[in-house]
């Protein structure tokens, strides 16, 4: 779960800052804290095992819904009562998972899944309720993207195989400018109609009729 303020916090955020549309905004993205999720892939990776819903203990099931699902509605509810106090229009973007989509889930990943896909529950329904005050809620439902944390994970050949056969862009892109591009549309005055949407940036992966098995 990370926040996002009008404050330069990398080479990014400081471009952000520089643009004028960046200014008075009240944004809170939710979730992305351990690199947009991508933890859970890699830790499935690491371990080379998957824990069924039946393996899965309680704890592990709560701490999961605690992180994706709880701790994006605390923050939100929080930050969100004081825009609306102070009458302050914001935007709100959740960072879900393609884990909650239909051709996105993976065995071993009931809970993280589960959690994802009641984030996205939340973010309609966050989006109902306060457009009233003018504040804007989506959420991003990435894929797999090349970075610091998935560098080694994306020198598998099997994966570059993977991608290859079953991903339509044939490829897997960077969070910059895949991510930080999107995220800029979500927070400018350009989206100021849009609310209550899910935006998949998985390169096409999950997209009904991609052949998953058949081609590798």
């Amino acid at each position: 779960m990370a926040e996002f303020q009008n404050k330069p916090q990398n080479s990014s955020s400081q471009q952000w800052r520089k643009l004028p549309e960046f200014e008075g905004k009240v944004v809170m993205v939710t979730g992305a804290s351990s690199g947009l999720g991508r933890e859970f892939c890699l830790d499935l990776a690491k371990s080379g095992t998957v824990r069924t819903s039946l393996e899965l203990s309680e704890e592990e099931w709560n701490n999961n819904f605690k992180t994706n699902l709880t701790g994006a509605w605390l923050v939100s509810k929080a930050v969100c009562i004081r825009m609306r106090d102070a009458k302050i229009e914001g935007s709100v973007i959740n960072i879900s998972s393609i884990a909650s989509l239909n051709r996105g889930q993976l065995p071993g990943s009931s809970a993280y899944s589960a959690s994802k896909a009641g984030l996205n529950s939340l973010t309609k329904m966050m989006a109902l309720e306060l457009g009233m005050y003018k504040i804007r809620v989506n959420s991003i439902s990435p894929g797999l993207f090349r970075s610091e944390i998935t560098e080694n994970l994306m020198e598998k050949d099997w994966l570059n195989k993977v991608a290859v056969n079953t991903v339509p862009l044939r490829t897997f892109g960077t969070s910059d400018p895949a991510l930080t591009s999107l995220v800029r549309y979500l927070l400018f005055d350009s989206s100021e109609y849009v609310t209550g949407n899910f935006f998949i940036v998985d390169a096409g992966a999950t997209l009904p009729g991609v052949p998953i098995f058949s081609s590798l």
